[in-house]
């Protein structure tokens, strides 16, 4: 059986969800959908009170409201049943888990570096072994994560490219560019990783925190 693909107006009112403060055209590139069609949704959307168009420092983009994320949620649900993907995608969720506790391990770990004086002391990168272990932690995780991204994309077209981007940025990282790490304004592994799991949760109306 072939994924279930979603609804273009279904894809535009999530992509504010999964990519947070997003301009049509990165929440088009996500989705393969065309900037013009995504920015016609978004004011549809708007009028209904679904997502607001902000602006800050410069940057403009728009973001889900509190009526659009149980909007998106009440959507997501009868797309999980028209799908048949409950429990492929609950069964994900649980098999993710245990992955995102090591993941969130490593990225704090790449942020902070304890010493005797500051046990929240910046990781200033200087120390070789113990950024090398945080990043043996990213590169053991590809495997484990793609695995759950592809039992998804299987069911919900909308999961394909999770691993591929997170592979990617990995790859990056590994050839000497760590800001693919975590810099916030790339698709970086913890960028990838936070949207997928934002993805999970609002596929099974699960609040953020709620899973730890």
């Amino acid at each position: 059986m072939p994924p279930y693909v979603s609804a273009d107006d279904d894809l535009v009112l999530h992509g504010p969800r999964v990519l947070g403060f997003a301009s049509p055209s990165r929440i088009g590139a996500r989705f393969r959908l065309d900037t013009a069609l995504v920015e016609e949704l978004l004011l549809d959307h708007e009028a209904r009170g679904w997502v607001s168009a902000t602006s800050f420092a410069g940057s403009s983009g728009w973001s889900i409201t509190e009526k659009g994320r149980t909007e998106n949620e009440r959507r997501l649900s009868i797309e999980l049943d028209r799908a048949g993907a409950r429990e492929v995608v609950t069964d994900a969720h649980a098999d993710f888990l245990p992955l995102n506790r090591r993941f969130g391990i490593a990225c704090t770990n790449w942020q902070i570096r304890p010493t005797r004086a500051d046990p929240m002391a910046f990781n200033d990168h200087t120390d070789w072994a113990w950024d090398e272990r945080v990043l043996r932690t990213l590169a053991a995780l590809d495997k484990a994560f793609r695995g759950v991204c592809d039992r998804l994309a299987e069911r919900l077209q909308r999961f394909d490219g999770y691993s591929d981007r997170y592979s990617a940025a990995l790859a990056k990282v590994e050839a000497g560019q760590k800001r693919w790490v975590d810099a916030p304004d790339i698709d970086a592994c913890h960028t990838v990783w936070i949207q997928f799991h934002e993805d999970l949760l609002a596929t099974l109306g699960i609040p953020r925190g709620a899973d730890t």
